[in-house]
């Protein structure tokens, strides 16, 4: 997957806001405030970090070799995708859209109210 289209899929979920809080190179996606994508880029090209369940790191770190534990990251919880390498596009979008649903669920009730309320908006 090129780092463009994932830059959009993630921009283009319900309340997905962008920021660059650690400077120009890295480029954050939150959802009320709250992170849950990181792009940045490295000698071997574009990654994305994601937030996962504990049980699924482990496995996905396994299982790819272009999936580690979080950079800088809090490596229970978070993964590093390397883009253009052994994780097909379509699961790279998969983990992304994983990793919004878990951080939807542990917003607040008001908040999730909130955000779904965008929804109704948008229609």
């Amino acid at each position: 997957m090129e780092d463009a289209k994932l830059a959009r899929y993630l921009g283009n979920l319900k309340g997905a806001e962008t920021s660059y809080p650690f400077g120009p190179e890295v480029l954050v996606y939150k959802i009320k405030g709250k992170m849950f994508a990181l792009i940045t880029e490295n000698e071997k090209g574009c990654r994305v970090n994601l937030k996962a369940q504990p049980n699924d790191v482990e496995v996905l770190v396994d299982e790819f070799v272009a999936i580690t534990p979080g950079y800088h990251m809090n490596k229970r919880h978070w993964i590093t995708v390397q883009l253009g390498g052994d994780v097909p596009a379509n699961m790279v979008e998969d983990l992304a859209s994983q990793s919004y649903v878990l951080v939807v669920s542990k917003l607040t009730k008001k908040l999730q109210l909130e955000l779904e309320q965008l929804a109704h908006v948008y229609k």
